[in-house]
């Protein structure tokens, strides 16, 4: 195929930043059809996308002839089934994290995708494909800190979005902040170390809008983990940065650390002015990892033309919602969650 025919479905933030992405910026791919069940959604992508087909159905958009492949953007809750008919219909998927909310579901979903092996199913993790992040793993991997033995991780969005999101989980079920958020580290935990997690222990707390704990939800949530070869990680994830969005990993090793994005710098510029030393913040995900989503899309495009695995797999989709869902049963429980590692 000279370009591959893209169908997109979800025109959420993340929907448009992906869809924007694939009409503009990655050239082996062409933007065919969208799906959302907001007409308002579709109208708006068309004129500025020029996207030739919008449907209302995903399933309607699968029974067009015109499609190599799905790119799935649309709440986590229906992500198994729309992978599994995506499939079921002849067509390789990008899905955005996490794979799914159950684990029987995303199981039966392995199942599928081993039965078209012929097809790629890649999961959405995009920090993998940073530049700084991608630097860090040459270093890890080269040995450069020797043995690791902790690994933290913050991931907290700008409090500015905070009203939304309550506004948001009074409707909708997000997973929770684990599989909704703490997911992302979660993943670096396991990519940096390649290792598995054995067993967590989970806390949270609701202190600016104690309106999320009616809905089950977290403001920040943190846990502690312990991996297969007793490495140590923690993470902070959270929604409630007055200063921006805050993403940041530190590795500790035997010979050395690093750190990435110790504090979310937006540019290189420092101002200097009565409020004293000023540096400016990333405000959103689409702006610090703006790159990581071209390049994450680039890897799936080079994936079905040069017919190679995905460097991120439906196995590492299922390992990593199964570390956030049990995060999220030790925070329910207040206890210490062993985790199953027999698939």
């Amino acid at each position: 195929m000279s370009k591959i025919k893209i169908g997109l479905v979800g025109l959420g933030r993340l929907g448009m930043t992906h869809a924007t992405n694939i009409a503009t910026n990655i050239p082996e791919m062409d933007l065919v059809a969208i799906c959302s069940l907001n007409q308002d959604e579709l109208t708006t992508a068309q004129a500025l996308l020029n996207v030739k087909e919008t449907y209302l159905d995903y399933q309607e958009m699968l029974a067009s002839p015109n499609l190599d492949a799905i790119v799935i953007v649309s709440p986590s809750g229906f992500h198994c089934q729309q992978i599994q008919l995506a499939l079921e219909a002849g067509l390789h998927v990008f899905c955005e994290k996490p794979i799914g909310l159950s684990l029987s579901e995303i199981d039966q979903t392995l199942a599928l995708s081993e039965k078209h092996p012929e097809q790629k199913l890649m999961i959405g993790f995009m920090r993998r494909f940073d530049d700084s992040y991608q630097y860090a793993k040459e270093l890890v991997a080269a040995g450069e800190l020797g043995e690791l033995t902790v690994i933290r991780c913050y991931g907290i969005d700008p409090s500015s979005g905070m009203e939304s999101f309550v506004k948001f989980a009074a409707d909708s079920n997000s997973g929770g902040i684990f599989a909704d958020m703490a997911i992302h580290d979660i993943d670096l935990i396991r990519w940096f170390s390649q290792q598995e997690v054995s067993r967590v222990w989970a806390l949270g707390k609701n202190a600016a809008y104690p309106e999320l704990d009616q809905v089950n939800e977290l403001e920040t949530g943190t846990a502690m983990m312990q991996l297969t070869d007793q490495t140590m990680a923690l993470l902070v994830t959270g929604r409630n940065a007055a200063h921006g969005y805050h993403v940041e990993t530190e590795i500790i090793g035997t010979k050395g650390m690093l750190r990435i994005g110790a504090a979310p710098e937006k540019n290189l510029v420092t101002l200097f002015n009565e409020h004293g030393v000023v540096r400016p913040t990333s405000q959103n995900f689409p702006e610090r990892f703006g790159q990581a989503f071209v390049s994450e899309m680039k890897a799936f495009a080079t994936c079905i033309l040069d017919d190679l695995p995905t460097p991120v797999s439906a196995r590492d989709g299922l390992q990593a919602t199964k570390i956030a869902t049990a995060c999220q049963t030790s925070f329910e429980t207040n206890s210490i969650v062993e985790i199953d590692r027999s698939n």
